[in-house]
């Protein structure tokens, strides 16, 4: 008899957010996949910035635009998205949507409304 693979108990607080932001990607992509085709989506901790001391806000997410050598990419950033959202895994999943949102939009040249009707709405 064989025996049942592996399974963690329980996945890090990492990869959690991971798959927050994977399952955000696949539902907005499931209404602009021709738009999204080719578009890069990558999670990084925190954003390449210098100390501020202008009291501007730590970027949540970032679109890089595509170059004759790479792809246009959005980077949303794990740290300063779980800050913000408190520890609560409903606001950060809420939060991880609007800043996925955001960046399409920006991407797409669209408001973010247009993008996804619930946008900056609370979960029910």
């Amino acid at each position: 008899m064989l025996a049942p693979p592996e399974v963690p108990i329980s996945r890090s607080r990492s990869e959690r957010f991971d798959d927050l932001v994977t399952d955000e990607v696949r539902r907005v992509a499931q209404r602009w996949s021709r738009e999204l085709a080719g578009v890069e989506f990558a999670v990084e901790e925190v954003p390449p910035v210098e100390p501020r001391t202008d009291g501007a806000e730590i970027p949540l997410g970032r679109l890089r635009p595509s170059t004759q050598e790479s792809a246009p990419r959005i980077v949303i950033y794990r740290r300063p998205l779980e800050a913000r959202g408190g520890g609560d895994e409903r606001d950060l999943a809420r939060l991880i949507r609007d800043v996925v949102v955001e960046e399409v939009a920006d991407l797409l040249g669209l408001s973010p409304e247009s993008i996804d009707p619930s946008y900056d709405t609370p979960d029910e």
